[in-house]
């Protein structure tokens, strides 16, 4: 639990990034088109089930982000329960887009 406290504190969603987190987009494939981190990869809340075995492959922490943060919340829970430890809530794409960007 330290390192996710260490996260949320100050500059700790950059600090991941900088550490070569991953940003996984929960939102439908339309709204990712709409608009997007760049580089952030797109994998609707409901497909997060079926992509455990890749998103553990990637071995870094998971920074996760939907439209409003709400999705987010389901998805890290079916992370950590995969097994999956790094997982932070990114909130909404636009807020983690300003706060990395």
């Amino acid at each position: 639990m330290s390192w996710l406290s260490n996260i949320f504190g100050g500059g700790g969603v950059k600090q991941a990034v900088s550490q070569g987190a991953v940003i996984i987009d929960l939102r439908t494939a339309y709204e990712y088109d709409q608009g997007h981190i760049p580089h952030s990869l797109n994998i609707p809340v409901d497909r997060i089930k079926a992509n455990i075995e890749r998103i553990k492959s990637f071995r870094k922490p998971i920074i996760l982000c939907c439209s409003t943060g709400n999705h987010c919340w389901e998805a890290a829970e079916v992370l950590r329960n995969a097994g999956v430890e790094q997982v932070i809530n990114g909130g909404s794409w636009q807020s983690l887009w300003r706060k990395v960007g």
